[in-house]
């Protein structure tokens, strides 16, 4: 096929194989069909709005739009989309040099001036055209005044004008401009598809390609089909007609991905060794170090994904490697484990980025995300605690034998953290003359029930020698949350489960476990159970209180007293005990035998 334009220069892939109508737009489909349907009802509208990534054909789509609302042949004169026939306008409208379809960049034309001119124009008629159609790219760029200027002749433009608008950024356009327009968000294009779009323009072009090229310069366009045009029209230029995986991977700097699979193995089997000395030989055939590292978070992506979504291994862009080892990762690996190396990579291509030595910024990401896999995951951590002693490491994948006739050996960081884990010599390789020294296991948590637990210097029964606490050591505040928030559920040496009322501060329960631990010198835990039936301090004594005033006025005396003196009121009940002066407040709970009296006036 002719790759010359009309002058003799060479045109691109990308302009070339420009869709020239509705039926060449690829991953378009619901668009396609909601335009079809409006223009077969005649239900056309007066402004569009296309907003998409970039290369997804929003201009190109604006001027197909264009095209077809202007389409006239000698049997055709009304708007359509079955553009199959060349039109009249068809060819000046698709080169972007009709005089009735007028496009703005409204990048270089932001102001109030440009928009006042278009209101001016608007007024007259098309020269030649059915429609006078307005094309503002890039609209996000225009300045307040211009879309406040806009906003009139957009809402009721004349019969014969019609805008269609593009942005990448559609946030940044007012409510006001969306409202006004029939909007299109146009979709990424999926790896496959762009895969046998390349294949097609490939077999136009007489161009040799495997199909792992076309995948790889797919995958790279991320959706977009100019920009993977544009790395084919290159990948054809780098290969002198002939497009090879390899000279794609040489030429966007990627690394290959069965290897990228296999520095996904040795770094989830904690083969600190094997997985750089497998970094450093993708670095130097090419591959950068940043582009290794998203690759793993691709692929440990795909990982996470097969385990719920097993029908992505359908995906024409995935390699068989992938499909095969990605199912078997997907089976061994924890959730927690992929989680922790996504997010370990995310911040880790972030500091490569940003480093002034990439290579040594990320062979210390790949020496952590090793000695990470031996971690245990939570769940295993909390059980090791509730055992007194942290679990052992989890098993990892099998390692693939290497070409040393062994597998690469386990990274000990675990093994150090729980003290008595020994190192078992790589399968087939030699033995080790190294003499591994049991230290004793570190004791990380409580004990278990059975030990001797830790007494508290100050003991502690009751919500209430909590509270006694908070007064000798004057902190008042705290005290009130405790008599007023905190409902008892059972206390024991070191445990403390309460309740806690709707009003309770979420921080309550931390703050009484550091509390407990710095008045009585050991470590608490408290937890908060629900639906606890006991009452706060503060409500036992109120109730008590109540109780006593009752009592009170069953009293022949009192009775007498308030009927002496009308409109007196019992505020307050106290115990009298002779040991206790009179002034002193006296602990309900300890003198709850003694008979209610009221007490004489001071």
């Amino acid at each position: 096929m002719d790759t010359q334009s009309a002058d003799g220069a060479y045109r691109v892939l990308a302009r070339k194989y420009r869709p020239q109508n509705f039926d060449d737009l690829i991953g378009q489909e619901p668009m396609v069909r909601t335009l079809r349907n409006a223009f077969e009802t005649g239900r056309i509208a007066q402004a569009w709005m296309l907003t998409g990534v970039r290369g997804v054909g929003k201009t190109t789509t604006a001027r197909i739009l264009a095209r077809a609302l202007n389409y006239k042949t000698d049997t055709v004169d009304q708007p359509t989309i079955d553009l199959s026939t060349p039109g009249e306008h068809c060819q000046a409208i698709m080169e972007g040099r009709h005089v009735d379809v007028i496009e703005m960049d409204a990048a270089s034309h932001t102001g109030i001036d440009d928009i006042r001119e278009i209101i001016e124009q608007v007024r007259y008629r098309p020269v030649s055209a059915r429609y006078k159609v307005y094309i503002i790219d890039e609209v996000h760029m225009l300045s307040t005044a211009a879309f406040n200027g806009l906003l009139k002749t957009l809402e009721e433009p004349p019969p014969h004008v019609k805008f269609i608008f593009a942005t990448t950024e559609i946030r940044k356009v007012p409510i006001t401009v969306l409202s006004r327009c029939q909007r299109f968000d146009l979709r990424r294009i999926e790896s496959g598809t762009l895969a046998q779009h390349l294949r097609r323009i490939a077999e136009a072009e007489k161009i040799e390609v495997d199909d792992a090229s076309l995948a790889m310069i797919a995958r790279a366009g991320e959706g977009s089909a100019r920009d993977s045009l544009s790395i084919f029209d290159q990948a054809i230029a780098h290969g002198a007609g002939s497009v090879t995986a390899e000279a794609v991977r040489s030429m966007l700097g990627l690394a290959d991905r069965a290897r990228i699979i296999d520095l996904f193995e040795m770094l989830m089997r904690g083969d600190v060794a094997g997985a750089l000395t497998e970094f450093r030989a993708q670095y130097d055939v090419g591959a950068d170090p940043s582009v290794v590292l998203t690759d793993l978070a691709d692929f440990n992506h795909l990982v996470t994904r097969l385990r719920f979504t097993p029908d992505v291994a359908e995906d024409v862009s995935l390699s068989e490697d992938e499909r095969v080892r990605g199912r078997e990762f997907a089976q061994t690996l924890s959730i927690r484990a992929l989680s922790r190396t996504w997010q370990m990579l995310l911040k880790g291509i972030a500091e490569v980025d940003t480093a002034t030595r990439p290579v040594q910024a990320a062979e210390m990401l790949l020496i952590r995300l090793a000695h990470a896999a031996d971690l245990p995951t939570l769940d295993e951590a909390i059980r090791g605690l509730d055992n007194g002693s942290v679990s052992a490491p989890r098993p990892q994948p099998s390692a693939t034998p290497r070409p040393n006739g062994g597998s690469a050996p386990q990274a000990h960081g675990a093994a150090d953290a729980v003290g008595s884990s020994a190192l078992a010599p790589a399968a087939g390789g030699p033995a080790t003359a190294m003499r591994i020294v049991e230290t004793p296991p570190i004791q990380v948590s409580a004990p278990k029930p059975s030990e001797a637990a830790p007494q508290p210097s100050v003991p502690i029964n009751s919500l209430q020698d909590i509270v006694a606490l908070a007064d000798k050591y004057r902190d008042m505040q705290f005290k009130i949350l405790v008599k007023n928030c905190v409902r008892p559920a059972s206390i024991a040496p070191g445990r403390l489960e309460i309740g806690l009322t709707d009003d309770a501060p979420k921080s309550l329960p931390s703050d009484i476990a550091q509390h407990l631990l710095n008045w009585t010198g050991i470590r608490w835990v408290v937890t908060v159970a629900r639906d606890v039936a006991g009452q706060t301090i503060a409500e036992a004594e109120a109730e008590r209180r109540d109780n006593l005033v009752t009592d009170a006025r069953a009293d022949p005396d009192v009775a007498a007293i308030l009927a002496a003196f009308p409109g007196a009121k019992i505020i307050d009940v106290r115990i009298a005990v002779p040991d206790k002066s009179e002034d002193e407040d006296i602990d309900l709970d300890a003198v709850a035998e003694v008979p209610d009296v009221l007490p004489e006036d001071d």
